[in-house]
């Protein structure tokens, strides 16, 4: 993995705890994809930075605010993409689960202008 490539610099800049401080990385339209079947109240497209952070209180408020992302790795795909592998943990519906997802970021003129978050959502992580 190349740590010096632009976007994974711009990666490394956010905090998704800290979405306000982190809102200039994003573009005005920016839109986050999320697909989870085991999760239809929360699955959809959420636009801007406050669309993120409403995916984020939902996804707290189905867990009881036990999610948590643990990143794995993060490979730049040309100068547009980057896939992130991570592992989330939660407790849900009173069990712990941990499951692997997949991450794919599009940038734009040096912000996030795009996300697809895509969950394991049948298999848990080992």
């Amino acid at each position: 993995m190349n740590k010096s490539h632009p976007n994974l610099v711009l990666l490394s800049q956010l905090d998704v705890h800290k979405l306000d401080a982190s809102a200039d990385l994003f573009a005005e339209g920016f839109i986050w994809h999320y697909f989870n079947p085991k999760l239809p109240d929360i699955e959809g497209d959420y636009v801007g930075v406050t669309g993120l952070k409403k995916f984020v209180q939902g996804l707290h408020g189905q867990t009881a605010g036990t999610f948590e992302v643990e990143p794995v790795n993060a490979i730049p795909i040309g100068d547009e993409l980057i896939l992130v592998h991570v592992r989330n943990s939660m407790q849900y519906n009173g069990e712990s689960i941990s499951i692997d997802a997949a991450v794919i970021w599009r940038i734009v003129d040096g912000q996030f202008a795009e996300a697809w978050d895509v969950p394991s959502a049948f298999t848990q992580a080992v």
